[in-house]
This record gives structure tokens, sequence and C-alpha cells, in this order.
């Protein structure tokens, strides 16, 4: 049987310091420059800024984010350390740009969940079939 290889990527972002999203997002492009297509790791890297931002946003606690690539799937989470599931919403026209994270990971990621842990939860998602 062949053992499958996994590569990781993972960063604690500050928690007041929105400028780790753009440092996250770098981070993220650079880790899957060689190992991932390009308009996959386009979608990674909006996927990743959704899920970042409602951490730091709606938690101000930081959030932990790890990446990891095996086989033909590309798999992001992004830990914060508060209890409660995020509520999952539909924002109207007069919302703007607010409310719209969760519905772009369900629309764009092959997979994606909540675990509930002790101390916060970890949101994810997968993107299968990306490798160059």
């Amino acid at each position: 049987m062949e053992r499958q290889q996994l590569i990781r990527m993972h960063r604690r972002l500050a928690c007041t310091d929105l400028a780790d999203i753009s440092e996250v997002r770098c981070a993220l492009r650079e880790f899957l420059r060689y190992r991932w297509r390009e308009e996959s790791a386009e979608v990674a890297e909006l996927l990743l800024s959704e899920l970042v931002t409602n951490a730091l946003v709606h938690t101000r606690h930081g959030a932990v984010v790890t990446v990891t690539v095996a086989s033909a799937t590309l798999r992001v989470e992004v830990r914060d350390f508060v209890s409660g599931l995020p509520m999952s919403y539909v924002p109207d026209a007069d919302d703007g740009t607010h409310g719209r994270g969760l519905i772009l990971v369900q629309s764009l990621a092959d997979a994606w969940g909540v675990k509930a842990h002790a101390l916060g939860k970890v949101v994810w998602f997968e993107l299968d079939g990306g490798r160059p």
C-alpha cells in the first residue's frame, strides 16, 4: 500500500490585527505555488480569507490556520477560541458586503463543516483535484 504524504502549513494569527489576513493569504499562495493548480489555489485563498476574517472579527481572540495537502485534497482549517457555532445567515441587498463568507464556502468548497472543541471551534473546507 502506498503511503500518503501530508504537507502542512500552520500559522497563528493575532486577535486584533486584520493585516494578518493579507499575510496568511500570501503564505497560502506561496505554500500552494507548485503543489496546486492556480485556479484552485485562488479559490482556497478566497475561502481562507473569509474564514479568517470571520474568526478575527466575530471572536476577537485570534485564530490558528492549518492547511494540509494530501494526495488530491486540500484541507484548510481555521480554529478560533470562542464557543458557539457560526450562524448561517442569508444577507439581504442592504447588507453591503457583510454576511456572505459562509455562503461562499458552501458554494465553492467540495466539502466543509464546523467541529466544536472544548475551547472554540474549527471551521474547515476541502477542495479536491487541484494538483498541477
